[in-house]
């Protein structure tokens, strides 16, 4: 049986450099884990109540209160990432970061505004579902949206699937930076 013998590593100008294949996957890894476990705190802790009750609202009122809340929203998802990119010893380009959290935000807008985003789920089959997956909290009050029905389960999952462009969006131009 032969000894293993202790072969220290060799100095950092000799070893081989990390791929570009290797680094990219290794930021969109990051930056998706980040934007995933951060969304529930920022969708729903960092926002405030009136706004919660009130961006769906029409109007201007109901613009404002989304607004309010997609602003709150993106600084925590803004935050995140770069805390967790700079941990990790990567300076992201300000407009990689810039465009994944501009596709974050713009769709964030979108969907949280309902009506647009109920429309697209009816249009594409899911209004059975929205329908059916409601909830009752008070007394003769059915709640179509919120906590424990269809309209707050696709939101959540369209939100997250969102999340997966805004992370390769931000890696992409991240990496073409580098060239």
């Amino acid at each position: 049986m032969r000894e293993l013998s202790y072969i220290p590593d060799p100095p950092r100008a000799q070893r081989p450099a990390i791929t570009r294949t290797a680094q990219g996957l290794a930021l969109y890894g990051a930056l998706h884990a980040t934007f995933t476990d951060v969304h529930p705190a920022c969708d729903q802790i960092l926002q405030n109540s009136a706004d919660a009750i009130g961006k769906g609202k029409p109007g201007p009122e109901g613009r404002r209160h989304c607004a309010r809340h997609v602003a709150s929203y993106t600084a925590g998802q803004t935050l995140a990432a770069i805390l967790v990119t700079r941990a990790l010893g990567y300076r992201l380009p300000f407009r990689a970061l810039a465009a994944g959290m501009a596709l974050n935000a713009a769709t964030h807008y979108a969907i949280d505004r309902r009506e647009p985003f109920i429309r697209l789920m009816r249009r594409i089959g899911k209004g059975g579902y929205l329908d059916h997956a409601t909830v009752q909290r008070r007394e003769g009050v059915v709640d179509t949206s919120g906590p424990g029905t269809a309209l707050m389960e696709c939101d959540q999952a369209t939100h997250r699937a969102i999340g997966v462009a805004a992370s390769l969006i931000t890696t992409w131009i991240a990496m073409r930076s580098q060239r």
